[in-house]
């Protein structure tokens, strides 16, 4: 198991070694019959970059010395203390022998950082997730190639070394940048990796055939004997969990923030795997064909999901009207969308219409989960809703 020291607790106990003691006692020392092997301080620290996320960035590596002393003074030896950080560290990340980690963070977090990690012989922990890359340019990489298919192969023009899946060219990138530091030798870790089993209309290739072959042949590549490690560390275990156990359907954001999990929020599994990696790809039931791995082009809606609470509907509703006077205008009584009277039919066009219009601000078609996407244009005769066109 690994525990997760929050962001918010970094500045304090990077202070303080008594708020660090506090924490391992009552995060640590209370379960001893559990077999906690790693500490993680902070998530992703270094991808959130306001005036305000960048003040914690020089308590990171404090903050972690904190809790190693800690374990240490309470004769605790077997637990590695890391901190997940995303592939945004990166200021170059293709080709991998290009790897170098961003100006702003490389002397002053990183490496200080690099030279905790290899002084404590811990991992460099890493949320690495071949979908983002592939799904932002899915013509121009293969998606045999991000999905372990062993059909492509990429050669590193720096290094000359031969690539056959885009999450080995990540980890490598990484791998590169630590060298460019003084630093080769530090062991990677996945602390997060997966593929979403189902997304919004404008996320292509999230579908369950995808999900269930990028994890099943994650698995079968980490689990290999001998290992395998990377083209640039052949032969080395890299230690790997999956993102994630359950779907988080309450989670907002785009829709694949809901649908990375090997089990629905209930428990029930989404589709058949096999954590041991002994299990060949003939013995699995056939998955449902992937519908959705080439770009829509075309137009979108926003409306009511099926089951949507109607008192949440109404204070939905209100929220997308107040935010400008014109979103909601073809509502008002006499207008083209007034009738039918009704919170499910005014919801949708509010919905579809503030999606419209601040999309490209960052808006979503979620409304806390009683809104979804549609390609099926729900206008009816004179009232025509607003659409977002990919």
């Amino acid at each position: 198991m690994a525990i997760m020291v929050p962001n918010k607790d970094i500045v304090l106990i990077s202070s303080s070694q008594t708020a660090a003691e506090q924490w391992v006692r009552n995060n640590v020392l209370a379960y001893p019959n559990t077999n906690i092997r790693f500490v993680l301080v902070g998530n992703e620290v270094l991808s959130y970059v306001s005036k305000q996320d960048q003040t914690i960035w020089g308590h990171l590596v404090p903050a972690m010395r904190r809790i190693k002393n800690s374990l240490s003074a309470n004769d605790i030896k077997n637990i590695k203390i890391g901190t997940p950080l995303a592939m945004d560290i990166l200021q170059s990340t293709f080709p991998p022998s290009d790897g170098t980690f961003r100006s702003d963070i490389s002397d002053t977090v990183m490496a200080p950082l690099l030279k905790f990690l290899n002084g404590s012989k811990s991992f460099f922990f890493l949320d690495v997730y071949p979908y983002f890359p592939w799904s932002a340019n899915p013509m121009n990489i293969s998606l045999d190639f991000a999905l372990f298919g062993g059909n492509v192969n990429h050669t590193d023009p720096g290094s000359g070394l031969v690539y056959t899946n885009l999450l080995d060219e990540m980890l490598d990138s990484v791998t590169f940048a630590m060298e460019k530091l003084g630093y080769p030798n530090i062991r990677l870790a996945i602390a997060e990796t997966g593929w979403p089993t189902a997304g919004d209309v404008d996320q292509v290739g999230a579908n369950i055939y995808n999900a269930a072959t990028y994890n099943r042949n994650l698995i079968r590549k980490m689990t290999a004997k001998p290992p395998l490690g990377t083209p640039a560390r052949p032969g080395l275990v890299i230690p790997t969990f999956i993102f994630s156990l359950y779907e988080e359907n309450q989670k907002t954001g785009p829709g694949t923030e809901r649908h990375w999990g090997l089990l629905h929020s209930n428990g029930r599994a989404i589709y058949d795997i096999d954590l041991t990696g002994k299990r060949l790809v003939p013995d699995y039931k056939p998955l449902p064909p992937a519908q959705n791995n080439v770009p829509y082009k075309g137009k979108v809606w926003c409306e009511v999901a099926p089951g949507a609470n109607l008192m949440n509907l109404s204070s939905a509703l209100t929220y997308a009207c107040s935010q400008d006077t014109q979103t909601c205008a073809a509502l008002s009584p006499g207008k083209e969308c007034y009738e039918p009277i009704s919170v499910f039919w005014h919801s949708s066009y509010a919905f579809s219409s503030y999606w419209a219009k601040f999309r490209s601000q960052g808006a979503t078609c979620n409304f806390n989960g009683l809104a979804r996407q549609t390609t099926v244009n729900p206008s009816r005769g004179r009232c025509k809703f607003p659409s977002v066109t990919l």
